[in-house]
């Protein structure tokens, strides 16, 4: 048998809490169906660029589940918080035997490759993609084995630089446009049309 890719050896978490509740701060720029869409579009830019890594939704919503079990993707509960959805999704990584977790935000709608970003194996690597505001924290790489806090929120890549540097980890920050557009509210869907990239 022939030795494992690196990036073979990682899976992916992304939470998704629901397509119809989700992104109310777009509410003033997008109508219920449009957000709706929007947001489902962008969870399927996020899980294409997964590349068939082990992956895992991270929802309790039903239209959710249907929609992952309809791409062949496993899904386990959401605990309620982005800390306890992205510690749950790196309980069912180490269950899958793989010693790197990618914490991947569904709201990426520029997202196409995780390749260098999840390629570390159990290296005692942490890579962070900061947001495209230097504040957030919308991709994050560690080993499985780390015992690593997770602290979203604002202010998120800093406590995580923090949070890996305290686990005796090398931190990688990439800076990645792709990886670290992230729509939160009408500024950022904005920001997204001027870049004249494909939204809906």
């Amino acid at each position: 048998m022939s030795a494992r890719r690196l990036s073979d050896t990682a899976g992916v978490v992304v939470p998704l809490r629901s397509f119809a509740r989700g992104k109310a701060r777009l509410a003033a720029a997008l109508d219920d169906d449009a957000r709706r869409a929007f947001t489902r579009t962008m969870a399927e830019r996020v899980v294409a660029a997964t590349a068939a890594r082990p992956t895992v939704i991270v929802t309790s919503d039903p239209d959710v589940i249907e929609w992952a079990r309809g791409l062949g993707l496993a899904h386990i509960d959401d605990p309620g918080t982005l800390d306890g959805a992205a510690h749950a999704g790196r309980e069912w990584v180490r269950a899958q035997h793989l010693a790197r977790v990618v914490v991947m935000h569904a709201d990426l709608p520029l997202a196409a490759t995780l390749d260098g970003i999840a390629d570390d194996a159990g290296a005692p690597i942490a890579v962070l993609v900061p947001d495209h505001h230097d504040d957030g924290n919308p991709v994050l790489a560690i080993p499985t084995a780390a015992d690593f806090a997770f602290a979203y929120g604002p202010g998120s890549c800093a406590r995580h630089v923090a949070e890996a540097e305290r686990c005796g980890l090398q931190v990688r920050l990439v800076h990645d446009h792709a990886l670290g557009f992230d729509v939160d509210d009408a500024a950022d869907l904005a920001a997204l049309d001027d870049a004249h990239e494909p939204t809906l």
